[in-house]
């Protein structure tokens, strides 16, 4: 029987924030320490980076930003990238990116979305002008490559892919697919073929007896060598990060290999085994926030992730998203009044803590009053919201994964050494009509999607949401 947990959708009960010590910044000082004066309200300062580590880290500085293009195409769903953009990787054969187009939509309204083309790379050009970007072309167009998948999970759809062309099974793109309500017997996983017009899809498997909370929202590869000597040979990598602390209370992260010594795919519904990385603890397991990412606030969002390398044996983790940096964060609405005041969803107080303070403990009384009725005056819709957001990458020291896969620490041990802010880079373009669902200004929420990377070139791209209208573009660092 498919359980859709939906009682525990929004539970964060009676939280400590046990993992909110202050992080160090680059000169050492922690931002717990600043005086009243240089903290702007409604926001935490940034955090930037934990001095220490192995020397071999990718730092900061390393990331060079070059600009962005666009994406080709018309508006006509599903075959359009408007209200596409959920997941994307990078094809080292052909120098081109596939990216997902307009998601599938909900009660079958769009059963056929969330298809996938191939498109070209241009030379990015840095401008503030949208419009002075230029436009990818279509190497393969858009293709329904999941048809007669996962077709009972389409309502707001979470998708990874990642293309290997392993000699056991030629160029594949695997793909994860969840769902933001996830029933707990749907498995997630499967593979494709790299020419979309043949796509012979196989699958689908679960990630071991993993949530699937924790494993289907975003894929990246693993350099060959660290695989076979950290995780069994196992060259994927798979993970999702829920609001709500529902996967995890940070960014997941699974190593697996899904075909058999022939190279041929698992039967379906298999089981396949993983090699843990990185797991947070979740609000199923306790009502306390503990073992969770420094930092860690309910309304995070990490879309997207890959393994940075350099020619010289530097390496990171990256994750990209959307980070929730508010003094408050709660669920319910957007307060017309200012980001400073929440808005909390007034009947669910005394269900849960919907209203907490940056470092965990819960909001005063005078903000638990609401300020609309959903349905009659609310200015936003109803999800998690803070009084400030971010778009950011995290950087993790790979090490410490290996001392994951080792035994040496607890997946819930390792945390960021270095926390990037990209804000500046970005258009924020969206549609009017979409504004009451992303937010705006500094409560503008899903800023960025998807990432993929370019190892040997030492190219990170970077999908922006709703970054010309309902179109995503690609940005695009390199890695130093």
């Amino acid at each position: 029987m498919k359980i859709h947990r939906i009682a525990i959708l929004l539970i964060i009960l009676s939280i400590t924030f046990a993992c909110a010590a202050p992080t160090p910044t680059a000169e050492g000082v922690s931002t717990a320490t600043l005086p009243p004066e240089m903290t702007p309200v409604g926001y935490l300062p940034l955090v930037t980076v934990t001095p220490g580590g192995s020397g071999q880290r990718i730092q900061p500085e390393n990331l060079v930003y070059l600009g962005a293009f666009r994406l080709p195409g018309g508006d006509t769903p599903p075959q359009t990238f408007a209200y596409g953009g959920n997941a994307m990787t990078y094809n080292p054969d052909h120098n081109t990116l596939f990216i997902t187009g307009h998601d599938r939509q909900a009660w079958g309204t769009l059963p056929d979305g969330s298809q996938v083309a191939e498109v070209s790379i241009p030379t990015p050009v840095n401008s503030r002008n949208v419009e002075a970007l230029p436009v990818a072309e279509f190497v393969q167009g858009f293709s329904n490559v999941t048809a007669g998948y996962f077709v009972d999970q389409d309502e707001i759809p979470k998708i990874g892919l990642q293309y290997l062309n392993h000699p056991a099974t030629g160029p594949l793109i695997h793909i994860a697919w969840g769902t933001h309500l996830q029933a707990e017997d749907q498995p997630s996983h499967g593979w494709f073929n790299a020419t979309l017009d043949n796509p012979q899809f196989r699958g689908t498997w679960f990630i071991g007896q993993q949530d699937l909370y924790s494993v289907n929202g975003y894929m990246l590869d693993i350099p060959v060598a660290w695989a076979d000597t950290y995780a069994q040979g196992r060259y994927l990598a798979t993970g999702r990060m829920r609001d709500g602390g529902q996967g995890g209370m940070g960014p997941a992260l699974f190593a697996y290999r899904p075909w058999l010594p022939d190279g041929s795919a698992p039967p379906a519904g298999t089981r396949l085994q993983e090699t843990t990385l990185l797991l947070y603890e979740n609000v199923y397991n306790t009502d306390e926030i503990v073992r969770c990412m420094n930092g860690y606030q309910h309304p995070d969002e990490w879309e997207g992730g890959a393994w940075l390398t350099t020619a010289d044996g530097r390496s990171a983790l990256l994750f990209g998203g959307t980070k929730s940096t508010g003094t408050k964060y709660w669920y319910g609405f957007i307060n017309p009044l200012g980001a400073e005041y929440p808005c909390v969803d007034v009947p669910m107080v005394g269900e849960f803590t919907v209203c907490r303070l940056a470092d965990g403990t819960p909001c005063p009384p005078q903000d638990l009053n609401g300020c609309c009725e959903e349905g009659v005056d609310c200015v936003s819709s109803r999800g998690w919201w803070s009084t400030r957001f971010d778009a950011q990458f995290l950087l993790y020291d790979t090490d410490d994964l290996a001392r994951v896969a080792r035994g040496e620490m607890e997946p819930w041990q390792p945390q960021p050494y270095a926390v990037i802010d990209i804000d500046e880079h970005l258009y924020f373009n969206p549609p009017e009509w979409d504004v009451p669902d992303l937010g705006w200004g500094d409560q503008r929420r899903a800023r960025i999607g998807d990432v993929a990377f370019d190892r040997a070139r030492g190219l990170l791209y970077v999908l922006e949401l709703y970054a010309e209208g309902a179109r995503p573009v690609v940005h695009v660092w390199r890695v130093e």
